[in-house]
C-alpha cells in the first residue's frame, strides 16, 4: 500500500524555479507551505504572520478654543482664549481673532491668549471669534464674545496722594475661626502708595474649616506697591488679585474650580484642567463655603473676598446706602463698595446701587455642561459684557466725583451682581496677582 504523505505538495503542484522567480504560483505556494509563505511577503519562516505596520490618522484642522472675556480698549479689543482640546494630530502654530460689525471684519493673529485686535471703531459692538491654526488649516470658530472699544475718559488719571495714606490698625479678632491679630498698614512716598499686612480679617468672619470650605484661617504675610497718580492705559489687563482691602485681606473673585464639558467627575473646585471656570458667587450648584462677606479661606490660610465684603464696609462705618471706599486696585485707582452718584459728575445727583454692564448670555456657548444640571450662572464663561448695558465698564468702574475726589477719578465698584469684582484694571497693573 503507498503511504499519503499530507505535509508533501504532489510534484504536479510544485511550480519549477522559473515560474516562482515568475510569481505565477505565489498564491498557491503560499497554501501549502510556512516557508514559501514567507518568501510570498505573508509572515515568518516559522509560521508566524508578519505584524499589520501601524497606520498613522492622517492629520486634520484643531478643535475650536474655548472663548474667554473681550477687554476693550481705545480703537482696540484684547480676546482672551483657551486652547482647544484638540490639536488634529498637527501642531498649533497660532491663534487668529476676528472682531465683526456689520460687514466690516478684522483680524489679528498672535500665538498666546489675549489677541489683541487693533483698528476698531469706538463706540462699536463687535463680535468676536477665536480660531486655532496648524499646518492643516483653521479650525472651527469659538463661542462669540462681544466687545465695544472705548476712548479714554478725560480726567480718568489723577494723583490719590493724601487719601489712605498713613492709616494702619492692629486688633485681636476674637471670631472663633480667627483668634488671630489682624494687621495693616498703608503708607505713601511721592510716587507710591505702599501696603503691609498679615492678611487677617478685622471684622467677623464664617465659621472655617466648614461646609464647601476645609481650609483655617492663617497668618499670610502680605505686601503690595502700587502708583500713587494711576492713569488710564490705553487697553485694560487681565487681573486675578482685584487689589486690597483697606484692612490688608485680598480681593480675588474668580476660583481655581473648573469643570470639563461632561460635568459631573470632571469637576473640579481645587483646580483641574476643565475649559469651563467655575463662579463661587451667583449660583447655587457648587458650595465654595463663603461667608456672610462673600469670603472664604485658601489652602495656604488666605481669607480673601469674591464679593461685597459686608464686615469691612462696617468696620470702615459704611452701610448698605454709603459710598464707601474699601481698598485699591493694582493700578493704583480707588475701589468702592455698592453705591455712586446717579450722575457720575454730580455729587449732588444723589446716591444710587450702581449696576454691571454684564448679563447672562442668552444661548449657552457650544460643549458646555448641560444647563439641566449647571444652570446659567454656574460658569465664568455664561456672561457677556454689553457696553452701556449698566453703569459701569467692563472692568466694573466708571470715572465721576467720589467723596475722596470730589474733582472726579476713575475707580471700581464692587457690585451685588457679576461680575461682583472687576477682573481687569484699566491702568498699568503693579502685579496680576
Amino acid at each position: 500500500m503507498r503511504k499519503h504523505h499530507p505535509t508533501s505538495s504532489p510534484a504536479s503542484l510544485r511550480p519549477g524555479p522559473a515560474l516562482l522567480r515568475r510569481g505565477a504560483f505565489a498564491p498557491a505556494v503560499c497554501l501549502f507551505s510556512a516557508v514559501w509563505l514567507s518568501a510570498c511577503g505573508g509572515g515568518s519562516s516559522d509560521g508566524t504572520p508578519a505584524a499589520t505596520p501601524p497606520v498613522t490618522p492622517a492629520a486634520t484642522v484643531p478643535g475650536a478654543p474655548g472663548i474667554g472675556v473681550a477687554i476693550a480698549g481705545d480703537t482696540i479689543a484684547s480676546i482672551a482664549f483657551t486652547a482647544p482640546a484638540s490639536d488634529g494630530g498637527s501642531a498649533i502654530t497660532g491663534y487668529r481673532a476676528t472682531c465683526t460689525a456689520g460687514a466690516a471684519s478684522i483680524s489679528a493673529t498672535t500665538a498666546t491668549s489675549p489677541a489683541p485686535v487693533t483698528g476698531l471703531s469706538n463706540g462699536q459692538n463687535y463680535a468676536c471669534t477665536v480660531v486655532a491654526l496648524n499646518a492643516v488649516g483653521s479650525s472651527p470658530a469659538s463661542a462669540v464674545v462681544s466687545v465695544a472699544p472705548a476712548a479714554v475718559p478725560a480726567g480718568s488719571g489723577s494723583s490719590t496722594a493724601g487719601v489712605s495714606c498713613g492709616i494702619s490698625g492692629s486688633e485681636f479678632n476674637s471670631s472663633a475661626s480667627v483668634n488671630l491679630t489682624a494687621t495693616y498698614s498703608w503708607s505713601c512716598t511721592s510716587t507710591s502708595r505702599i501696603l503691609t499686612a498679615n492678611g487677617v480679617p478685622n471684622h467677623p468672619v464664617g465659621t472655617f474649616p466648614g461646609p464647601g470650605n476645609p481650609n483655617r484661617i492663617a497668618e499670610v504675610p502680605t505686601a503690595a506697591t502700587y502708583v500713587i497718580s494711576p492713569a488710564v492705559a490705553a487697553i485694560p489687563t487681565a487681573v486675578i488679585t482685584s487689589g486690597y482691602g483697606i484692612n490688608g485681606v485680598k480681593l480675588e473673585p474668580a476660583t481655581a474650580g473648573t469643570c470639563g464639558d461632561t460635568g459631573g467627575t470632571s469637576c473640579n473646585l481645587a483646580g483641574g484642567g476643565g475649559a469651563w471656570s467655575i463662579e463661587a458667587l451667583g449660583q447655587s450648584v457648587f458650595n465654595f463655603g463663603v461667608d456672610s462677606n462673600n469670603a472664604h479661606v485658601q489652602p495656604n490660610g488666605s481669607y480673601h473676598y469674591h464679593g461685597m465684603p459686608e464686615g469691612l464696609i462696617t468696620k470702615l462705618g459704611g452701610s448698605i446706602t454709603s459710598m464707601t471706599l474699601v481698598g485699591w486696585a493694582p493700578d493704583g485707582f480707588p475701589i468702592y463698595a455698592r453705591n455712586g452718584y446717579a450722575v457720575a459728575s454730580n455729587a449732588a445727583s444723589g446716591l444710587k446701587a450702581l449696576a454691571s454692564s454684564y448679563r447672562l448670555k442668552t444661548t449657552p456657548d457650544a460643549n458646555r455642561p448641560a444647563t439641566s444640571a449647571y444652570p446659567m450662572g454656574a460658569f465664568s464663561q455664561d456672561y457677556e459684557y454689553v457696553a452701556g448695558l449698566g453703569d459701569l465698564d467692563q472692568c466694573n468702574g466708571r470715572t465721576g466725583v467720589t467723596p475722596e475726589f470730589p474733582e472726579g477719578i476713575y475707580h471700581y465698584v464692587i457690585t451685588a451682581t457679576y461680575p461682583f469684582v472687576g477682573r481687569c484694571v484699566k491702568g498699568t497693573p503693579a502685579s496680576i496677582r
